[in-house]
């Protein structure tokens, strides 16, 4: 790439912000950020947990290795990405992690006819075994499948899942940037499609010129703009996130951290606290 990958800029926030914290919203669990010895990375949020390779050079199978070792005794299944897909939507975190029964030490995507090891799940008990082939230097992701219990999932199992269907048809989860032209292209793509809604007056009265939805009364109309993190949508109806003003993702209330990501069919809604 030329550059480091976590970094990249992606529609207001960076690679590494935006796939940790969808990962986050996929998995109800710690997340856990792996990076080469000494690597720089951009601010994140406090209770995403950074761990060194113990080791350069040791491949996805190290990095592995670190994370499962770092989770043991605090879940059973971790969910593993790459860091540079943009594209990635929770929906299909929640997919992958549901199709790993217990019969099952891993389920892989194979989408566009490739395997993706890193867009799948994992047992956290498989944590002996990666380390002992990285520890004896079989470093290939085939050799820890050679070993295991294991589960391809081809895209129509993926799309059985409805929301999957409707929200990432063409499973771009799996879409990586592998080089500069990859990346430009991923930058030349429009945000997510997402609504938000102003619960009270005051700012959000003047909505969104893109939007081409009148406001009612009491401003609570939904509208459907472009954005790809929380600040984004907030700066659209001219919302000073803070203060006196809470959010709600999906129902549910969210960080107000101007990087929050957000993906396809997302539902945001802005309010002023009582006495706000």
């Amino acid at each position: 790439m030329g550059s480091s990958k976590p970094a990249l800029e992606w529609h207001g926030s960076t690679l590494v912000r935006r796939v940790a914290g969808i990962v986050a919203r996929g998995v109800g669990g710690p997340v856990v950020l792996v990076r080469s010895p000494g690597q720089s990375l951009p601010l994140l949020p406090a209770d995403f947990e950074i761990l060194e390779d113990l080791e350069e050079g040791r491949g996805p199978l190290g990095g592995l290795s670190a994370a499962l070792e770092a989770l043991a005794g605090r879940g059973e299944i971790a969910y593993v990405s790459s860091t540079d897909v943009p594209f990635l939507h929770p929906s299909f975190v929640r997919r992958v992690l549901g199709e790993l029964g217990s019969e099952l030490d891993a389920c892989v995507p194979f989408v566009r006819g490739l395997r993706h090891p890193l867009a799948a799940a994992y047992r956290v008990g498989l944590a002996p075994l990666v380390k002992r082939l990285v520890t004896s230097d079989q470093l290939r992701v085939s050799a820890l499948f050679d070993d295991c219990r294991w589960r391809q999932l081809d895209e129509s199992d993926l799309l059985a899942d409805a929301d999957l269907a409707r929200l990432d048809p063409g499973l771009e989860s799996v879409t990586n940037l592998n080089d500069q032209y990859d990346y430009q292209a991923a930058r030349d793509r429009l945000p997510p499609a997402i609504q938000v809604q102003w619960l009270s007056g005051g700012p959000g009265s003047r909505l969104p010129a893109q939007s081409g939805t009148p406001a009612d009364a009491g401003g609570a109309a939904r509208v459907t703009i472009r954005a790809a993190t929380l600040g984004a949508a907030a700066e659209a109806f001219d919302v000073v996130l803070g203060s006196n003003i809470v959010a709600a993702l999906n129902g549910e209330p969210v960080r107000q951290d101007p990087e929050e990501p957000l993906v396809e069919g997302d539902v945001v809604v802005f309010a002023t606290e009582a006495g706000g």
